[in-house]
């Protein structure tokens, strides 16, 4: 798939199956992490693969989360979180790792964690797997920052479920660049 195509189709697809990507599709994907723009060559990211029990683990500290800040919360609220992981077969946990005090400001860290993110994703649908990344309130919560281990520096930029496209690709909306782009001075 040509570069230009994966950048004008590329589509979130929350409908995902096994198989997950294989470990040939897998170092693809954070080869396409790691050239993300990264000034300073900071690396300001890392990522964790979760599948197989790992999703049920990782849906039990949502419920952790969940009961946290409400002890009385309700069924259906922990049943949601308990299950998001099964989304699909393979989720990838992008974080940020912030360097605090460097000449490259920690929001230029984030971004750039963020850009491999994109890379990810973009990878993903030109490999003809399904992708689609998630935040939510679990990505900033306390409680499932400390169960994924993160650091008081880090930061997690977002949950990618990848798998299989379960049914037909969704065509990418058609955006005009002339209603987001002005000419300025």
């Amino acid at each position: 798939m040509e570069a230009l195509d994966a950048l004008l189709n590329r589509v979130s697809l929350a409908r995902l199956q096994a198989p997950a990507p294989d470990a040939a599709q897998r170092e693809v994907l954070f080869r396409a992490a790691l050239r993300a723009p990264d000034h300073g060559y900071l690396r300001p990211w890392r990522f964790l693969t979760i599948e197989g029990e790992g999703r049920e683990k990782l849906g039990e500290l949502f419920v952790s989360a969940v009961l946290a800040k409400d002890a009385q919360a309700p069924e259906a609220a922990t049943t949601k979180a308990r299950n998001m992981p099964s989304r699909a077969p393979l989720m990838v946990v992008v974080i940020a790792t912030l360097q605090a005090g460097h000449k490259v400001p920690e929001v230029e860290q984030l971004l750039s964690a963020g850009c491999a993110a994109h890379g990810i994703v973009l990878a993903a649908h030109a490999l003809g797997l399904g992708a689609i990344w998630r935040t939510g309130e679990m990505a900033y919560d306390r409680t499932v920052a400390a169960g994924l281990g993160l650091a008081e520096n880090e930061r997690v930029v977002g949950f990618l479920y990848l798998g299989s496209v379960e049914g037909d690709r969704r065509a990418a909306p058609e955006l005009a660049p002339a209603d987001f782009v002005q000419s300025w001075g």
